[in-house]
């Protein structure tokens, strides 16, 4: 049986990366990857000479339809996004979907965990996000606005993800929208997670907004956001 295991893969240390992982990167008989050149960076520096095959959000139906020819002759392929876990907010669950509905028991899906940059950013921000709702990337336009208002009428914290083009963007509407629903918010935002420059922010949409913009150094990298109502905020003793 052929074996589809999706990998996680470092969010920018290197050594964030478990044996497993590595293992079976070395033992595919071919790497699925978003970005080869992002990949092989990877590869080189652990001495792994896998094959790669690209697939990311603009790969057809030709690409799904080579990825499930290659499983049905018995080929054991890993799927790794860029960095982090694929699957979570990247075009691999739409591939493990399709693998699934086509092969079904035909080929065995396995998970090798690691780093995400929702847990990572999580694992640093305090109490009050035992329970979240999480958004991955809010929409450049249409449904963007209300999206930002599920999250202020949750009775949960919110986590999304950010580029460095919108969040500036990002903390204005939230600074707006609260103010106009009466709500406080306390953000932290984490940049570049594991990575030389990692910044953690934390303080009101404003005042997040107002340290980022004063170096524009601090706008570069990808951005987790998480966003609490001051009211839902637990502290333990």
């Amino acid at each position: 049986m052929a074996i589809l295991r999706i990998v996680a893969t470092p969010i920018g240390n290197l050594e964030d990366i478990s044996l497993r992982a590595l293992r079976v990167l070395k033992e595919s008989d071919s790497i699925l990857c978003e970005d080869t050149r992002v990949t092989k960076h990877l590869l080189d520096h652990y001495g792994i000479k896998t094959p790669l095959i690209s697939y990311h959000q603009h790969s057809g139906i030709m690409k799904v339809d080579k990825v499930i020819a290659l499983l049905r002759d018995g080929k054991d392929l890993a799927l790794v996004s860029d960095a982090g876990t694929p699957g979570i907010s990247d075009p691999g669950s739409a591939l493990v979907s399709a693998v699934r509905d086509r092969l079904g028991a035909e080929v065995l899906i396995e998970s090798v965990p690691g780093v995400s940059a929702l847990s990572a950013a999580l694992s640093i921000a305090g109490s009050g996000f035992d329970r979240f709702l999480f958004l991955g990337f809010l929409p450049h336009k249409k449904g963007r606005q209300t999206m930002i208002r599920q999250i202020l009428a949750s009775d949960y914290p919110a986590v999304v993800y950010e580029s460095k083009h919108r969040i500036i963007r990002l903390l204005s509407e939230l600074a707006q929208m609260a103010k106009e629903d009466k709500k406080d918010l306390a953000v932290t935002v984490a940049r570049e997670l594991t990575k030389l420059h990692e910044s953690l922010y934390y303080g009101s949409p404003a005042e997040i907004s107002e340290t980022l913009k004063a170096d524009q150094h601090n706008l570069k990298g990808e951005f987790v956001v998480l966003i609490n109502k001051l009211d839902q905020k637990k502290y333990v003793d």
